[in-house]
């Protein structure tokens, strides 16, 4: 999906949140507007999310690239990250900071946001097919 302009995706994100707090989801943090200038959203997190509900079925995401999930948490108790971090599905989590890239840092999305991982070992994952062959030498045992 494409959108003409960048308020057009602000205000389909603000009616996902939106959204989400009129199906009871509880609203963790985030969920408004950041700043007066710009097009920026808190990063918001819910919890208590049915799987009939839009913030759980959709993938929602406040970013202008396709195919590209990025997740930021930003804390300074680092048992909060810790827990966050192992509970979202995403290809990349920045905890304070943002866009630290590396050749060994696997890179990538998850679901319909990225076809495997770029860079790192995972990165020989999309050029191999793993096969087990195992094969007797000597005529088996139970023949």
């Amino acid at each position: 999906m494409t959108f003409n302009n960048v308020s057009e995706q602000f205000q389909k994100i603000l009616k996902y949140i939106k959204s989400g707090v009129e199906s009871e989801a509880t609203l963790d943090c985030g969920g408004d507007r950041f700043g007066s200038k710009g097009y920026y959203i808190q990063p918001t997190v819910f919890s208590n999310v049915k799987d009939d509900m839009p913030i759980a079925q959709d993938e929602i995401f406040g970013l202008t690239r396709q195919n590209k999930a990025l997740q930021l948490v930003f804390t300074e108790n680092i048992d909060t990250a810790n827990k966050l971090t192992r509970v979202l599905r995403g290809g990349t989590v920045w905890v304070n900071c943002f866009g630290v890239l590396d050749a060994e840092i696997p890179f990538g999305g998850y679901k319909t946001s990225g076809y495997g991982m770029e860079k790192g070992i995972y990165s020989l994952d999309n050029y191999l097919q793993v096969k087990a062959l195992v094969t007797s030498l000597k005529n088996p045992a139970w023949l």
